[in-house]
């Protein structure tokens, strides 16, 4: 087999010069634009890539949008090379597994099922390949910065209890809940293109595009996977012009970009709270779901419906413990769990139905609660009062190690593009 593959290849490239022209479009695909120490990026590449973003941000596909996108996508595309060759020449170990694993946290964060977002990129046009490569350099280049660490990837406990000292003598002063998305310049010849790229990608953020896809296409930080998620911060811990927009800022606010030692960040604010102060209700409770075979009518309930919302009123009248909750989820053949783990009482929306768990007795069944897709029957188990802005050793752990991440990361870039050979075909 392998010599037959072999003849039919010496063929075709004896026949090569007798073929027709390929197509314009074909030669425009397969086009250099940049070769990065050996290794080409061509037009294809970048068109993935474009189209990549487009679909996964919600932006139309047209041509205004796609070439707007052209300059920043190919140096990411560069950046992305650099960083491969690094991963490859370490040898660091990236599988595919690990790359299914970041897919699906890609849908479970933007709320699509299992497949839906390669079928999504497949009825686009867009080759999963695409999504995949992007995974997998980030993924290898996350683990060979770690690497790079070696004993600081592991603060000591004097660091950890310096850090907690340090947050509990600021006890009573704001800190942020922000993402941020971080666009390098390593050239002062590329800062205008890259603020009017960065200028656009605000003005798409404001317009609905989710941060977090955003920010997993474009965001050179190493909060990139995790949808630019920089968790609690204080003003301190931000660039000076980055602490005092955000101290203005209004939860849900999305900053304009500001120029941060090597490069531009788009901060989003997503909530403020006090040091050490942040007290909240978690509940554990059980539910019980019985589904509609169709979305429900309210003027015109089918049999099925009726029947279920009848069950559901039975248990709610009958139920007397959270074990029976979880007895009687067994036979409503859902697959939603019967008990959906910690509950945070003050971020269930709408309001009413926060409401409605405030009021329960533990070991009460609640009234049925009627949706479009079915009805569903809550018994609170527990509550529990949290303080969540309570600094614990491995919060402050992951902080430490997330800072020192970041540092050297950007380091190791900005060395990989000083040493690099780019070469720009146009």
């Amino acid at each position: 087999m392998r010599h037959t593959a072999r003849a039919l290849l010496l063929a075709s490239a004896l026949l090569l010069p007798l073929a027709a022209p390929a197509p314009a479009a074909a030669q425009e695909s397969n086009r250099i634009v940049t070769v990065v120490n050996g290794d080409i990026v061509t037009q294809a590449d970048v068109e993935g890539r474009r189209r990549l973003f487009a679909i996964t941000s919600g932006l139309p596909i047209s041509p205004q949008v796609l070439d707007r996108l052209t300059p920043q996508v190919t140096r990411l595309l560069v950046d992305e090379r650099l960083r491969m060759q690094e991963v490859q020449r370490r040898r660091v170990p990236v599988s595919d597994a690990d790359v299914a694993g970041a897919v699906a946290e890609l849908e479970r964060r933007n709320n699509l099922p299992p497949g839906g977002l390669v079928a999504q990129l497949r009825r686009a046009g867009v080759e999963p390949r695409v999504l995949y490569d992007q995974l997998r350099v980030q993924i290898g280049w996350a683990r060979l910065v770690r690497g790079l660490l070696g004993p600081q990837a592991n603060p000591s406990e004097a660091e950890i209890a310096d850090y907690i000292a340090a947050q509990r003598a600021r006890t009573g002063q704001p800190e942020f809940l922000v993402s941020e998305i971080f666009i390098p310049v390593d050239d002062p010849a590329e800062e205008p293109e890259v603020r009017r790229f960065v200028d656009d990608v605000v003005g798409q953020l404001r317009q609905g595009v989710p941060f977090p896809i955003a920010a997993t296409q474009f965001s050179q930080a190493q909060t990139a996977l995790q949808g630019g998620d920089l968790g609690w911060v204080g003003a301190e811990a931000l660039d000076p012009d980055a602490a005092r927009l955000v101290q203005q800022m209004p939860p849900g606010a999305i900053a304009n970009p500001i120029r941060v030692p090597g490069g531009f960040q788009i901060l989003a604010l997503r909530a403020r709270r006090e040091v050490g102060r942040d007290e909240v209700t978690i509940l554990d409770l059980r539910q019980v779901f019985f589904p509609f075979t169709q979305p429900l009518n309210p003027d015109a309930p089918t049999p099925q419906q009726i029947q279920q919302a009848e069950r559901a009123r039975a248990l709610s009248g009958s139920a007397r413990s959270c074990e029976a909750m979880e007895a009687a989820a067994r036979t409503t053949g859902s697959d939603r769990p019967a008990d959906p783990g910690p509950v945070r009482l003050e971020s269930l929306q709408p309001p009413p139905l926060r409401a409605l768990f405030a009021s329960l007795q533990p070991g009460r069944a609640s009234q049925p609660i009627v949706a479009p897709d079915g009805v569903v029957i809550v018994m609170i188990c527990g509550r529990e009062r949290r303080n969540e802005a309570e600094v614990t050793p491995e919060i402050a752990r992951n902080q430490l190690l997330r800072d020192r991440i970041e540092l050297i990361s950007r380091q190791t870039q900005r060395d990989l593009r000083r040493r690099a050979q780019i070469e720009a075909r146009g």
